[in-house]
């Protein structure tokens, strides 16, 4: 590991992480105890391609390894409105008295951030990559003054990234979908 870079994606080349944002929802799925079958509908085009066309802002960073992607975080900005607070996406379970991706606290309109992948292939975790990676997000996340909450949703089963974030400053919100994911916020102080 002696050439190990980051590099922020520039004009749009999200592409270089489409291996790794599958190898994620197929870890994601390896962890579930809930729905797990519903990981076989997301990949790169479903998730991560489609939260970036549709951000209003949004950054991906890349580790490489001898110009190998190895990991990387995709972080975006959201505008989110009253109607997304009730919204769930083709993929999500829709179960009785099930919350979605806000909880009523939260006061709509407004720009929210989300840390929306981090992902480190297994011989790379423990390293403090990961923690490199949420560092920079995170500078980026809270470098807008018109933001003041993030959020992020970790898979149901993915007690060690839900552990992670917790460690990092976030705190647990609610589930949501009924389990099928765990969302814990930060706020920052501007």
């Amino acid at each position: 590991m002696q050439n190990i870079t980051f590099e922020i994606i520039e004009g749009g080349n999200i592409e270089q992480c489409r291996v790794l944002c599958d190898e994620l929802m197929a870890f994601q799925k390896s962890k579930a105890y809930i729905h797990p079958e519903l990981f076989d509908l997301m990949d790169f085009d479903t998730r991560m391609k489609k939260s970036y066309e549709n951000a209003l802002r949004s950054q991906t960073i890349i580790v490489k390894n001898d110009d190998i992607p190895v990991g990387y975080i995709f972080s975006t900005i959201d505008a989110v409105t009253a109607a997304d607070k009730n919204s769930y996406p083709a993929w999500a379970p829709v179960e009785e008295n099930s919350m979605g991706f806000y909880p009523d606290w939260v006061t709509l309109p407004q720009n929210i951030g989300c840390l929306s992948n981090l992902y480190l292939r297994e011989a790379y975790r423990g390293k403090g990559l990961g923690t490199k990676l949420f560092d920079m997000a995170m500078e980026w996340l809270e470098s807008f003054p018109d933001l003041s909450l993030a959020f992020v949703y970790i898979s149901n089963g993915n007690d060690a990234a839900l552990k992670f974030y917790l460690d990092h400053g976030y705190i647990l919100s609610h589930d949501v979908f009924g389990g099928f994911i765990k969302a814990a916020y930060r706020r920052f102080d501007k």
